[in-house]
């Protein structure tokens, strides 16, 4: 931390783009406006028109650790985060052991406290089993109940109707969903054994696991958030069919129902099978062109509310297994802004957009307070992107333990040359400074 003077940026926040000078004053924002005079202790930065937005809030990953450290652990995959541009993520409860209690959540702080780059918090796992721990969680304990309406890992499917109809009734704060209907995604996988035995190409995921298993799974969560008035988030929206549930028109402060897509399912379609296989096998499927197309779109125009990544890194043996034995799940977080930036570049979507969707749209939802945004008094949670500057993904620039990125060869038209923490400048230029740790998420909003 210290004190930092950002000259000649582009600033990008709440609809708008300017020219101007932002002032850093130990953690937070002190002055943002034009013509700053340096002072005798600042560090001082020409951004030289490079584009300065608030530092990306994922709501939506991954990283392993307990149980799972073969593939990621909260140090290495926080810091791939930094270097994408991400300051605050929130971390998924399928781990070993899930975490499914307060004392499995309370673990994991203890842990990322230790070892986190980037800021944090937990969501709690709920279970057809601990309907009294999802009782006693609140904003306080972390970020939300996450419920599995599908096929998962462990012991997190939640498929017992009495229990979902407790979870949405009596759950302290926002629930998290992921929307698969496990029959749908059974019976067409019984169909594709059928035809090809074993022997299934990952071609065949998106037909596996398909439109209709997301919609039947997302339109019933729907209904019992409804039927008890509970704040509901989906995430990883895949399909065009499922846009059409949603509110485009609500304010999303007022919003109770809201809704995510992945920064891959922009990037990728189903074309991309035959080219990396496994490597982007995940749940939801990436799927078709229309998708990609109508995701974006939906993006554009508010019908989905946040872009996150659901960053997910499994070994490169473990996808290397045929496609049934092959996990779900690919590593993504190095690279978000990078690859959310290619849909801007091309004009698909504004810059403001972008930064509504993945730095204002998760802290209004989760009521995070003093991030997300240029303001003064904020926490300096920045991000220094150069949309002038191009790179190639190379196989040895990769900060995941997994070793390996879907994006490995392409050029992307941007690069994040800096990202400060909590005013602390943790990347640069390429490289981490991982001497000052990221700081736990105040999560303000609970289930009203």
């Amino acid at each position: 931390m210290g004190d930092w003077l950002i000259r000649n940026a582009r600033l990008v926040n709440e609809g708008r783009s300017w020219d101007g000078d932002l002032r850093v004053r130990g953690e937070r924002i002190e002055t943002i406006g034009s013509d700053l005079t340096a002072r005798p202790h600042d560090r001082v930065v020409d951004a030289d028109g490079a584009w300065l937005l608030p530092g990306v809030i994922d709501d939506q990953v991954h990283f392993r650790e307990p149980g799972l450290e073969h593939k990621a652990t909260i140090a290495t995959e926080s810091r791939a985060a930094v270097a994408g541009g991400i300051t605050s993520f929130m971390e998924m409860p399928n781990t070993t052991p899930p975490t499914t209690s307060l004392e499995a959540v309370a673990d994991k702080y203890s842990r990322a406290q230790r070892s986190s780059l980037a800021n944090f918090a937990f969501y709690l796992g709920a279970t057809n089993d601990n309907i009294e721990a999802i009782r006693r969680f609140t904003h306080q304990h972390g970020c939300g109940v996450k419920v599995f309406m599908g096929a998962s890992t462990g012991n997190m499917l939640v498929d017992d109707p009495a229990i979902l109809e407790l979870v949405f009734r009596d759950a302290n704060t926002l629930i998290i969903t992921h929307c698969e209907d496990t029959p749908t995604v059974e019976a067409n996988l019984a169909r594709d054994k059928e035809q090809f035995g074993d022997d299934i190409d990952a071609s065949r995921h998106p037909h596996i696991r398909d439109a209709a298993a997301c919609i039947t799974s997302t339109r019933l969560a729907m209904d019992l958030a409804l039927r008890h008035d509970a704040r509901l988030h989906v995430l990883h929206i895949s399909t065009a069919d499922e846009l059409g549930l949603f509110d485009r028109h609500t304010p999303l402060e007022r919003k109770r129902i809201t809704a995510e897509t992945c920064v891959h399912f922009l990037h990728f379609d189903a074309d991309d099978y035959t080219r990396l296989g496994n490597r982007i096998k995940c749940n939801p499927s990436i799927k078709f062109p229309r998708d990609r197309r109508e995701l974006i779109a939906a993006l554009d125009d508010g019908t989905l509310d946040v872009l996150a990544t659901d960053h997910a890194p499994h070994t490169l043996d473990e996808k290397a297994a045929p496609y049934l034995a092959a996990p779900a799940g690919l590593p993504l977080v190095q690279h978000f802004l990078p690859v959310a930036l290619e849909r801007v570049l091309d004009g698909e979507i504004s810059i403001e957009t972008l930064v509504q969707r993945a730095c204002h749209a998760p802290a209004t939802l989760f009521g995070i307070s003093d991030r997300g945004y240029l303001r003064e008094g904020s926490f300096a949670d920045l991000v220094l992107v150069n949309p002038r500057k191009s790179a190639r993904i190379e196989q040895e620039q990769l900060l995941a333990k997994c070793g390996w990125s879907p994006f490995e060869g392409e050029t992307f038209r941007s690069t994040v040359q800096s990202t400060w923490v909590n005013g602390h400048r943790a990347w640069y230029d390429g490289a981490l400074d991982d001497s000052v740790l990221g700081q736990r998420l105040t999560i303000g909003r609970g289930r009203d």
